[in-house]
């Protein structure tokens, strides 16, 4: 299945307001894809990574980030541009902001899933229909009747129920590394971060699946969709409805004009 037939599915059956992006992890010496733009060398900014995914999938836009492209110091370090140094996993970058002291921010950056340093060189991430290369996750945004959808049809063969964790920051890293590390589809509530740089909506979650699962989601979109299960979700409209006592008085005076 191509990368467009692939997003056209995703369309057909979920209706995203914005492009399913397609993430890629480049590994030192990898080449890049074709086309892709550099944040701090083409377009004259440094980058958050939740801010090259709004870029994709509000723009279209490839983009290749690399460390000298990240402007969001924890991120350089959860995705491996950056040593994990004491001073974040001891919990002092979390401390007063996030949590109440270093102890319990300790725990939280504990909790986050991270690549090694220097594992990855890039991270590219463009609109999936438009992705000419092949990509290590798919990371989609919608509302949470969208995201459930999604849900369904990922434990469509399996069955069971789906786990999600959230710290309520750096959910880049729980949709694209937790997915690679687990191999599993993740379910995120974005973090405070994507909302402020990311320009993620109130209504928005998001939903990510790594590329063994794209046959597994194809053939739950298609069986959840045979069974009934249906975005936009269909109303209970076979009913009749009640009115104010004012408004059914005109049916007694239709019924008995002479009481006008």
């Amino acid at each position: 299945m191509t990368n467009s037939e692939f997003a056209a599915i995703i369309e057909k059956h979920v209706r995203p307001a914005t492009f399913p992006v397609a993430v890629k992890m480049v590994k030192p010496g990898e080449p890049l894809p074709n086309r892709c733009k550099r944040p701090k060398a083409d377009l004259g900014f440094e980058t958050a990574i939740c801010q090259s995914v709004g870029l994709s999938r509000r723009y279209g836009w490839t983009l290749a980030v690399g460390n000298e492209d990240i402007s969001c110091p924890i991120t350089k370090a959860f995705f491996g541009f950056e040593p994990r140094i004491p001073y974040l996993t001891e919990g002092h970058a979390c401390a007063g902001m996030y949590t109440l002291n270093a102890e319990a921010g300790a725990k939280t950056e504990a909790a986050i899933p991270h690549f090694k340093h220097g594992e990855y060189e890039y991270y590219v991430c463009g609109a999936l229909a438009r992705a000419d290369y092949d990509w290590d996750v798919v990371i989609v945004y919608g509302n949470s009747a969208q995201v459930m959808r999604l849900v369904t049809a990922a434990l469509y063969k399996g069955g069971g129920a789906m786990p999600s964790q959230t710290a309520g920051r750096v959910d880049c890293a729980d949709l694209v590394i937790a997915a690679m590390q687990s191999g599993e589809c993740q379910y995120v509530l974005p973090c405070y971060g994507d909302r402020l740089f990311g320009g993620t909506t109130d209504d928005e979650m998001a939903f990510s699946l790594p590329r063994a699962k794209m046959a597994e989601l194809v053939e739950g979109l298609e069986g959840t969709h045979k069974g009934g299960v249906r975005y936009p979700i269909p109303s209970y409209l076979r009913y009749t409805a009640e009115f104010p006592d004012a408004y059914k008085k005109l049916e007694d005076f239709w019924e008995k004009p002479e009481s006008k």
